[in-house]
């Protein structure tokens, strides 16, 4: 893994395939807005709301997250949900579904902020994508209580990350070992995304994204998130990266927490 920061200010050019948005949508929206508040210090505030309620999360005035409530009657899993640019989420969309993969929702338009859709690779994995309008993204990194990193975890890396590049032209750079099956994305020669091969250790919960957020220390994070009802999933370890942890909030929804050595 290896951390992708960037300058995101009101200008900032997003290229196609860059992670520029993670959201999660939950059954709690209140209760979980509480957990996220104490835990990352977001404030929220409405957004749009197409698909139901919906607010973005704030640190100190930026837009760092989004999140939505589920009626009752849906049963999609509680993920975080990594939203990809596109220049034409419609063009991106058709190719998707050329490459294999599904679209679950839209392309619609998020009001005056900016044009999306929900899809899936053809493993199953679940990835938003997002055609900028008034709604840049996130606009702040870097700082704890922000989105770090974006990870696939798969079954196998090769045949799915043919999938990435073609929809959304990344570099793929794999790391050379025998027991490691890991794939970093690239664009414009940054690092941006991984892609981590696990094979049958998936178990039960199938491919998905999992978003990495910065915190200032991972110990304290993890007794904030067991104070708030959350669970401990892998305890702290040592990355050429980091320290990181993987968590459970009380819904169910899985991040990992990353302390920067830096």
């Amino acid at each position: 893994m290896t951390e992708a920061r960037e300058s995101a200010g009101p200008h900032a050019r997003r290229v196609p395939g860059t992670p520029c948005w993670v959201s999660l949508m939950a059954h709690g929206l209140a209760a979980t807005e509480e957990f996220y508040g104490e835990l990352f210090g977001w404030e929220f505030r409405p957004g749009p709301q197409q698909l139901g309620p919906y607010v973005r999360a704030l640190l100190d005035g930026h837009e760092v997250a989004g999140m939505g409530q589920l009626s009752p009657d849906h049963r999609l899993p509680i993920a975080w949900t990594p939203y990809l640019a596109a220049d034409d989420v419609d063009h991106t969309a058709d190719t998707v579904r050329e490459c294999g993969g599904t679209v679950a929702v839209g392309p619609l338009d998020a009001a005056e902020a900016g044009r999306m859709a929900i899809a899936a690779d053809p493993s199953g994995a679940v990835f938003g994508i997002w055609q900028v309008a008034a709604h840049l993204g996130t606009t702040l990194t870097g700082v704890p209580g922000t989105p770090a990193w974006n990870e696939l975890i798969t079954f196998e890396t090769e045949s799915v990350a043919k999938f990435y590049e073609t929809v959304f032209g990344y570099e793929k750079e794999p790391v050379v070992s025998a027991d490691f099956d890991y794939v970093t994305l690239h664009l414009e020669g940054r690092p941006v995304a991984g892609l981590h091969g696990v094979g049958h250790a998936l178990r039960d919960r199938g491919p998905h994204w999992q978003t990495y957020f910065e915190v200032g220390s991972v110990e304290a994070a993890l007794r904030q998130v067991a104070d708030l009802g959350g669970r401990i999933l892998r305890q702290t370890h040592d990355s050429p990266h980091g320290r990181i942890a993987t968590v459970a909030d009380p819904e169910g929804a899985m991040f990992s927490v990353i302390e920067n050595p830096h």
